[in-house]
């Protein structure tokens, strides 16, 4: 067994770069589970610093001064945010909360409705299991009240922890726009000489992870947007909030739309009830979808990710445990750089032994 391992160590982890780079990212990963979220904020600023880099650059081709560039770009970030805050966030709250002080009713009403199956088809369902049903939904709407009630008792350092985001991520932006390739070059000063393998795959995934992040970026406020105005055209209620979960759904691959399309259904079964209105909505919901799988994707995303489906949602599970939302919206940037990795990895070949060339000679 000892050999065995011996062997497999030699054969992977020869290479000085190998090792170098398994140490480097191993620290990565230690670095970010212990120290995620006090670092959150300079994570969150790296993001959008390489969110906005694209737009900087593209400034800068056109003749525009490094510095005029990162203004612009940055005095953009910040208006947006700023009619985020003043505008959408107000509605998307108010929303929150009137679906939470109407959700007793909708209860309520699902708990007729389900009452009524056993009558209707006693073959398929019993009372004992609707009580069940019901039973366990009242349990989860209660666990959902205790967590509300303690939100709302930790809102001040909720509060306090917001103000500093607002003021530290708009400052950390900006010093990532100006002066993010000399921090590189500063960090990359420490690595090897020799750093062909490292080469190869920060060049393999510059440009994926570029065109993935920023793709995904512009597709979630455009199938948001969408969302947002055709649902404020048919008069549906929670509007706003609805949208917002239609627009980040888009960062689960393949159940993502599945799950957001759950919601949509209910609160207009609740609002019109079986007709035509509900039809409609979700028709222009599947149209919705379908423009989005079929037309904005292929444009956003130039580059395409040669992973197998299975992979995706393999990735998307344990990234996001680790690491919630943002594993979920890295988790294919990350399974492609694993995958990258592994590709250039150097591997020593075996010396195979011949016994039967020997017993020739």
């Amino acid at each position: 067994m000892r050999k065995i391992f011996s062997k497999w160590i030699d054969r992977y982890f020869s290479d000085e770069e190998a090792l170098f780079l398994f140490l480097l990212l191993a620290g990565g990963l230690l670095v970010i589970l212990f120290l995620g979220q006090p670092l959150a904020p300079v994570i969150a600023s790296v993001i959008l610093a390489f969110l906005m880099q694209g737009v900087v650059d593209w400034l800068q081709r056109r003749g525009v001064a490094h510095l005029l560039a990162v203004s612009a770009v940055f005095v953009l970030f910040i208006g947006f945010l700023s009619a985020f805050l003043v505008f959408v966030l107000p509605i998307i709250w108010q929303q929150m909360v009137n679906l939470f002080n109407e959700a007793p009713r909708m209860v309520s009403e699902v708990q007729n409705l389900l009452l009524v199956l056993p009558e209707r088809y006693p073959e398929l369902i019993s009372e004992t299991q609707v009580r069940e049903i019901i039973s366990a939904a009242a349990t989860e709407l209660s666990r959902l009240g205790q967590w509300v009630l303690t939100f709302s008792l930790n809102s001040i350092t909720s509060i306090i922890t917001l103000l500093i985001y607002l003021i530290l991520v708009p400052i950390l932006v900006f010093f990532f726009l100006k002066d993010g390739r000399k921090l590189i070059s500063g960090w990359t000063a420490f690595l090897p000489e020799k750093r062909q393998m490292m080469t190869r795959v920060w060049h393999e995934m510059d440009v994926q992870i570029a065109n993935y992040v920023r793709g995904k970026s512009i597709e979630i406020l455009i199938v948001g947007g969408v969302s947002y105005i055709t649902f404020a055209l048919f008069g549906l209620n929670y509007a706003a909030l609805l949208a917002l979960l239609v627009g980040f759904s888009v960062v689960i691959p393949y159940i993502g739309a599945t799950l957001a399309t759950l919601p949509v259904f209910l609160i207009g079964l609740f609002q019109w009830g079986w007709g035509n209105d509900l039809m409609y909505l979700m028709i222009a919901y599947a149209v919705i979808q379908a423009l989005d799988g079929n037309v904005l994707v292929p444009l956003l995303f130039s580059e395409a990710v040669n992973l197998h489906p299975v992979s995706i949602i393999v990735a998307v599970l344990i990234f996001g445990s680790l690491w919630g939302f943002w594993g979920i919206f890295f988790a294919i940037p990350l399974a492609t750089l694993v995958k990258a990795i592994v590709n250039a990895w150097p591997r020593v070949a075996e010396e195979l032994d011949a016994p039967a060339e020997e017993g020739r000679g």
